[in-house]
């Protein structure tokens, strides 16, 4: 197993370093999508993205079951690319699945995956305490998703203004 976690805030860089991180890899390469077009400037960020990525990536959509994509497409790709996390969890909060037995599944499937795996989320606890329930409900499950996902790596980067930071290291 080789996992590693790239986090950062909004617009930080984070998703290149991830994607240049695993492009670095020989083999073929999966692209695990978790964001959902609702609307045209999703569909066009999702466009934007899709360009970014050469004839090496096949693209998965896994917008809920990412524990299933991530074993289905270790099958037929050398590494892979989950971006992102936070995405996942809003669409597990917002669809009633029970967040705990998510996170569970998505570390069991980290621990047993053959090829290695990327992933990708936004730190959202370093700015203030949102005013609402919900936003609170979910800047403190982002935060316990992190924690957990940061437990299972092997290597952890934060990226700031595009600069990478090693907070764990491989070994």
């Amino acid at each position: 197993m080789s996992v590693l976690f790239v986090i950062g805030g909004a617009r930080s860089g984070k998703s290149r370093h991830a994607q240049t991180r695993i492009e670095a890899l020989p083999g073929r390469l999966a692209f695990i999508a978790t964001g959902q077009a609702f609307d045209t400037e999703m569909e066009a960020r999702i466009a934007r993205h899709r360009a970014d990525r050469g004839p090496r990536w096949k693209t998965v959509e896994a917008p809920i079951d990412l524990p299933a994509a991530i074993d289905g497409a270790a099958r037929h790709a050398d590494a892979l690319l989950v971006d992102c996390l936070t995405l996942w969890l809003s669409n597990l909060m917002l669809a009633n699945h029970d967040v705990e037995t998510g996170i569970e599944k998505l570390c069991g499937a980290l621990k047993v995956c053959p090829v290695p795996v990327t992933l990708v989320a936004n730190e959202v606890g370093m700015g203030i305490v949102p005013e609402n329930a919900l936003a609170r409900r979910f800047r403190d499950e982002a935060g316990r998703l992190n924690q957990r996902i940061a437990a299972v790596a092997d290597e952890v980067v934060l990226v700031a203004a595009g600069l990478p930071l090693s907070m764990k290291r491989p070994g």
